[in-house]
């Protein structure tokens, strides 16, 4: 217990020194990562340390994507994609709490392993429908009115962003199905993280448009109906 627990310390300070060495993220940023990567794996194991390294690999690579034609266009990641410790907190803080609850009650670490990985599909899937769907949508809508909208406004969608977020989480499905064995998860979870992404832009075209609500704010709302959706299939899958 003592060596795993040293090894996955040495896996989660390596990814801190990389991801600020990398400009991925800000050093408080990658102190919070590190915290809330001890909490998931605490919780969940190796499986759902694995979908934050997952999550976060997918979300780097497709921010850099084409990364000269979005800032020709005026979309590219602020502060040059490094992220903080808001967007830290945002995207991975409900995994943070289960991970964190998971391990005070172990008996609830199964269904909390679950939820954790519907919080990671919804933001795999918002990350990926914005950032690829910005490159390769072709017509976009509000998602309140379903009239032509510009692209990148908060709460524009577009088909094309929508199903690259369906295939970013389904790819946390086969993930996570790998690590406790395949089932209904391989379905419930790309299910869930798509009411995450569309929860999103509803959030966006509404109370973000309007500032009652700031995008870290949306985002983290977007984990917590993502893990919530995937809570709802497994009580009506029981």
């Amino acid at each position: 217990m003592i060596i795993r627990l040293g090894f996955v310390l040495l896996l989660v300070s390596l990814g801190m020194v990389y991801s600020v060495r990398a400009r991925k993220l800000t050093v408080v940023a990658s102190l919070v990562g590190g915290g809330v990567g001890l909490l998931i794996y605490l919780g969940t194991g190796f499986t759902g340390l694995a979908l934050l390294g997952l999550f976060f690999g997918l979300g780097t690579a497709a921010s850099a994507w084409k990364v000269a034609d979005k800032r020709r266009l005026g979309l590219a990641e602020a502060n040059k994609g490094r992220r903080t410790a808001g967007q830290v907190l945002a995207n991975a803080g409900v995994a943070g709490l289960l991970g964190l609850l998971s391990w005070q009650y172990p008996a609830l670490a199964p269904l909390g392993g679950l939820l954790l990985a519907g919080s990671f599909a919804a933001a795999t899937a918002d990350t990926l429908a914005s950032e690829l769907g910005n490159v390769y949508g072709h017509r976009f809508y509000n998602i309140l009115t379903f009239r032509p909208d510009k692209r990148g406004l908060d709460g524009v969608i577009s088909l094309e962003g929508t199903l690259l977020g369906l295939a970013g989480s389904a790819v946390l499905a086969v993930a996570y199905c790998l690590g406790v064995g395949w089932g209904p998860a391989l379905w419930w979870l790309p299910l869930a993280g798509t009411v995450g992404n569309l929860s999103d832009s509803l959030l966006g075209a509404t109370l973000e448009r309007r500032q009652y609500l700031g995008n870290n704010a949306v985002n983290f709302l977007n984990t917590a109906i993502g893990a919530l959706a995937a809570g709802v299939l497994w009580w009506l899958g029981r």
